[in-house]
């Protein structure tokens, strides 16, 4: 999803206009209105503003990733992942096959109840 999407479905999420927006980031409202339409850049400081306000990382502000927070790596998910780039392609995709299957079941097993 493109940033400026983003930006103003985090504001319409928010329940707030484009004048209040306008006014946590300092600027006209015409400006932030830019923004959203994708007519101007915003400025990295802004971006920063905006992710403080929403309580959002930068990579989902700027549609890299649709996780809203980044999440720091446990222990165990640090040695899966580690693991994982040792993989060779052909069984990166045998292990990309056997999750699908698990969460399958997993979703299977949540309906039956």
């Amino acid at each position: 999803m493109a940033w400026y999407k983003r930006i103003r479905d985090l504001r319409e999420d928010s329940d707030k206009t484009q004048t209040d927006i306008a006014e946590v980031l300092e600027t006209a409202t015409q400006y932030y209105g830019k923004y959203e339409k994708g007519e101007r850049e915003l400025p990295f400081n802004r971006a920063i503003q905006l992710a403080d306000y929403y309580g959002i990382s930068l990579d989902y502000l700027a549609g890299r990733s649709d996780f809203r927070t980044s999440q720091p790596l446990n222990d165990d998910e640090k040695s899966l992942l580690n693991n994982w780039r040792t993989l060779s392609e052909r069984n990166k995709g045998k292990v990309e096959y056997l999750i699908t299957a698990l969460l399958d079941e997993q979703a299977q097993q949540k309906e039956a109840r």
